[in-house]
């Protein structure tokens, strides 16, 4: 079994001591880079490694041509077998293997320490961990405050559910007291929640109904999962939420021990350099956060009025022939789409959406209504969401569905007229037809800067 140690900068002699020899079963590889990143440090550590993903050799060469310098790695792709959930020294387990899985099951019943990067990473590194979860607007606030900690000349370090970035590769650059912030989804948080630790600041920002495919129609194992955030902080940590998020913690797990910020504003004089309420709300969490970390607010001001926003989040790709385009990719949820539109309104623009796609066992009334009263024409993928979504709205709403980006682009182009917005924000996952989100919404992008 291999032992957390706690509270050593991490050298490169000191993490092959933690991994080198030691059997370790890596449970998904993916494409979005982490678990690439993942494999590449165990295995440079020394660890034996067995890597086995659901997906094919065919559908996971991006990540594997990543590796193939690594001569001890073995691969099972495909599917998983239970041989690789026996026997070893550790699991580092996929954030989205499922709950029931019986792999994972054997390997408890064999008694193996099971673990996911994030939460390893933070009991390994003795960093100072902010960490942010929600069901929207992680991603925004997690880099919010990264834009804060950085203008305080904190040396701030970003991690978990980052694109293309591998927690556990932060461990050699990172010194105890160090601090990192962490996007964390409900699934890495279960990581937390197996160790029983959270991080020393955390921000919870919202909870909306989300992963019902995943957890099977069950709200409160997703706001269990949810809760890891804060339920094991001790007195000295923060915990930074809505007063009804705060609520249920308290009613379901007993009293918290971190000291609690509730409903952060900010003050009405500042600027968001992003549109939408939600954004400003999202400020108002990363500067609570940074107020916890002692950044004063004529630090915390002018990155949050500076700050431009992520790809995938509202994005703004510009105007061509006097048509503006927005990439709102990152959009999986009905609520996430309803922000984008009502961010989008005040502009008194017509609204062209291309949303749609495959339904995660979510509710889609209410982003019917938005349409109906606020969108000018939908371009919708194919999908078990699109089935979902379109009888829902008007009979005389003007849309079209589509397979495919290049299409989707262009029947937009054919409802709109220059003064309108073209509008990427999907609702849905779109599995089938792009490998993931990121996927889509780089497809969309590349597409606009190609129009003429």
């Amino acid at each position: 079994m291999i032992k957390p140690t706690y509270n050593l900068l991490m050298t490169d002699a000191e993490i092959r001591t933690i991994f080198s020899g030691k059997k370790i079963t890596l449970m998904g590889l993916g494409l979005l880079g982490r678990g690439a990143g993942d494999a590449a440090f165990l295995a440079g550590a020394g660890a034996e490694l067995i890597v086995t993903d659901m997906k094919t050799e065919a559908e996971l060469a991006p990540s594997l041509e990543r590796l193939k310098r690594f001569p001890n790695i073995v691969y099972h792709l495909g599917g998983h077998h239970l041989e690789d959930f026996e026997n070893r020294d550790m699991i580092i387990r996929a954030p989205n293997a499922p709950l029931d899985s019986p792999f994972l099951a054997h390997a408890r019943k064999n008694g193996i320490p099971i673990e996911m990067d994030a939460s390893l990473f933070a009991k390994l590194s003795g960093a100072m961990i902010v960490g942010i979860t929600g069901t929207r607007g992680k991603s925004t606030v997690t880099h919010f405050i990264y834009a804060i900690a950085q203008a305080a000349g904190k040396n701030p370090r970003i991690g978990g559910n980052e694109r293309d970035t591998a927690t556990l590769t932060l461990l050699p650059e990172t010194q105890p007291d160090d601090l990192v912030i962490l996007e964390l989804d409900s699934w890495q948080l279960q990581g937390f929640m197996e160790s029983k630790i959270s991080p020393h600041i955390s921000v919870w920002t919202n909870f909306m109904r989300d992963h019902m495919n995943y957890y099977k129609n069950d709200m409160d194992r997703y706001f269990e999962d949810k809760a890891a955030i804060a339920r094991f902080q001790k007195p000295g940590d923060f915990f930074i939420t809505r007063s009804d998020i705060k609520g249920k913690i308290e009613t379901r797990f007993g009293p918290l021990a971190a000291k609690t910020i509730l409903n952060p504003e900010l003050p009405a004089d500042w600027k968001v350099g992003i549109p939408g309420g939600h954004n400003r709300a999202n400020a108002a969490f990363a500067r609570a956060a940074a107020r916890c970390l002692n950044v004063s607010d004529e630090v915390i001001r002018p990155a949050i009025e500076s700050f431009a926003g992520l790809p995938g989040r509202l994005e703004f790709l510009g105007e061509k022939n006097g048509i503006e385009f927005y990439n709102d990719s990152n959009s999986t949820t009905p609520d996430a789409a309803i922000a984008a539109i009502a961010a989008l309104a005040p502009k008194h623009k017509p609204i062209i959406l291309i949303a749609g796609g495959s339904d995660k066992e979510l509710q889609f009334e209410s982003l019917a209504k938005e349409i109906a009263a606020s969108v000018h024409a939908a371009v919708f993928f194919k999908g078990s969401a699109t089935e979902k979504l379109t009888p829902l709205l008007p009979k005389d709403f003007s849309s079209k569905t589509v397979a495919h980006m290049p299409d989707a682009v262009t029947a937009a182009l054919g409802f709109a007229n220059p003064g309108s917005i073209i509008l990427l924000s999907p609702a849905a996952t779109s599995f089938g037809i792009f490998a993931n989100e990121y996927d889509r919404g780089d497809q969309f992008r590349a597409i606009v800067q190609r129009l003429k």
